[in-house]
């Protein structure tokens, strides 16, 4: 008898490690599926990016030959611009349909350094320091990737409406900073 339970007890011992030795080939068949189709998914969702890096320059030109046509065309004139503009408009709305995101932080933004570069820092008597104070160049993000980040200018610390209110009050009766030796 006690060779028949010593010999069950070991079949169960031995049922029991099979048992969570298929389990944990099991879990790993799933997360290697799960694995191979998020890495499928982002090829996918990535593999326009150097496209749409390349179609930025085009955007960018776009917007510098609309900013410099002539505001009160003739005729002629007007309708390069309106199509410059259809343009323009088709192309965003090509990003747009393909997630392609435009990046344009406005004024008193945070600056996040993930989205923007910044390409000076300067004080500011309207906007804290840290945060945004102009946009140079629109950036853009795909599914939530930087492609390229906005090109921003970003106020000093110590800026703010408190700071210039501060150096307003420094500058005196007088109206402004001005060497009063020479």
């Amino acid at each position: 008898d006690l060779s028949v339970l010593d010999e069950i007890e070991a079949l169960r011992g031995e049922r029991d490690d099979m048992r969570d030795r298929f389990m944990r080939a099991v879990a790993e068949a799933e997360n290697t599926k799960k694995r191979a189709e998020t890495q499928s998914n982002d090829a996918r969702a990535y593999a326009i990016q150097r496209f749409a890096r390349d179609l930025l320059g085009v955007a960018d030109n776009l917007e510098r030959a609309l900013m410099a046509a002539p505001k009160d065309a003739d005729a002629g004139e007007a309708g390069l611009v309106t199509g410059l503009e259809l343009t323009q408009k088709s192309l965003l709305q090509a990003f747009e349909s393909n997630n392609l995101k435009r990046v344009a932080p406005e004024p008193g933004d945070a600056f996040d350094p993930h989205l923007h570069q910044a390409m000076m820092e300067q004080v500011s008597d309207s906007v804290q320091g840290g945060q945004v104070i102009q946009t140079l160049q629109a950036g853009y993000a795909l599914f939530g990737r930087t492609v390229r980040p906005a090109m921003v200018v970003v106020a000093a610390k110590g800026s703010g409406a408190a700071a210039g209110a501060a150096a307003y009050a420094a500058a005196g009766a007088t109206g402004g900073n001005f060497d009063q030796k020479a």
